[in-house]
């Protein structure tokens, strides 16, 4: 079982992650794909997977399951280039410390080409064709902690995380394969929803960064069949856009866990005046919500417009 102790001050410092991690999902992923659990969850996509996978792609997998636990390589936006920083005596001791491993961490770049094409080819073929899902989920279950939050404040926030965590202030308890106690110590806590965190949530901490812990979000069932029917869909509209225009269909989407303007602009990669005019036809339609407050605009997809969503998903 692990262990979670806050203090007062630790209870201040609760945040919920805004996006995936990319490394995570990474490393998450190869763990999720060496297990043999979770096949209503997870068969499906393993089943794609292993089908597209190359063989040039299954050498990071072990250093990628085995890094999962370091503090140091999770949470970090360019994994490749990350390890190359790390030094030696702070990587995972159950790398063994191999020769090419060494040479990575002081920056060899051969050794650095000998992991960058097998992990972006992993990563092309296990991950990137599922980001959608990966985000839409992450982002449905920071509103489902947001609204714990407004409800019942911090503690709220905490005791939501169930089924396999349990809140009993001032401790919060996980299933987890180790008996481990974490003491927070007034560095409060990032709780970072993974997609393929599977089945009990990691805690991360390390002294000299602020405590995290990577948890399991709730899956759709049939999400990897879903991904599958658009890729097979190629460059073709997908149902939706063909329907409203693909900028609109993919806002609508975007905004159906609440996203302000310039959120949206960046993830449509569109300007904020655009946004606004097509939040406009949206909200016109019934299918948006919009809620200005001092300095940003919120929108969020209302009851009929994911009612599209889910319609158009078939």
């Amino acid at each position: 079982m692990l262990r979670i102790l806050f203090t007062p001050e630790d209870l201040a410092g609760v945040r919920v992650a805004a996006e995936p991690d990319f490394l995570w999902e990474v490393t998450g992923s190869v763990r999720t794909l060496r297990r043999r659990d979770g096949a209503r969850v997870f068969g499906e996509w393993r089943r794609q997977v292993r089908h597209r996978l190359p063989a040039d792609a299954r050498s990071p997998r072990p250093l990628l399951a085995s890094a999962v636990h370091s503090p140091e390589i999770v949470g970090a936006e360019a994994p490749v280039e990350t390890l190359t920083g790390i030094p030696n005596a702070r990587l995972p001791a159950d790398l063994g410390r191999p020769p090419w491993l060494r040479r990575l961490a002081d920056g060899d770049p051969d050794a650095l080409r000998l992991l960058g094409h097998p992990m972006r080819a992993y990563h092309a073929a296990a991950v990137a064709p599922f980001w959608g899902q990966v985000r839409s989920h992450v982002h449905a279950d920071r509103t489902v902690r947001m609204r714990a939050l407004l409800d019942g404040g911090v503690h709220g926030l905490l005791a939501s995380l169930g089924p396999r965590m349990r809140w009993r202030p001032p401790v919060l308890e996980a299933d987890h394969p180790a008996d481990r106690t974490v003491r927070l110590d007034g560095r409060g806590l990032l709780l970072q929803p993974a997609f393929f965190c599977w089945p009990t949530p990691v805690p991360l901490a390390d002294p000299e960064r602020p405590p995290v812990l990577v948890y399991p979000v709730e899956h759709e069932e049939g999400w990897a069949s879903a991904a599958e029917a658009r890729a097979r869909r190629g460059g073709r509209a997908d149902p939706l856009g063909a329907l409203i225009g693909g900028t609109r269909a993919a806002l609508l989407r975007a905004a159906y866990t609440g996203c302000t303007t310039g959120e949206l602009a960046r993830l449509l990669e569109v300007t904020a005046p655009a946004v606004s005019q097509h939040a406009s036809v949206l909200r016109d339609a019934g299918l948006l919500s919009t809620v200005r407050r001092a300095g940003y605009s919120l929108h969020t997809t209302t009851v009929q417009g994911r009612a599209l969503l889910r319609d158009c998903a078939h």
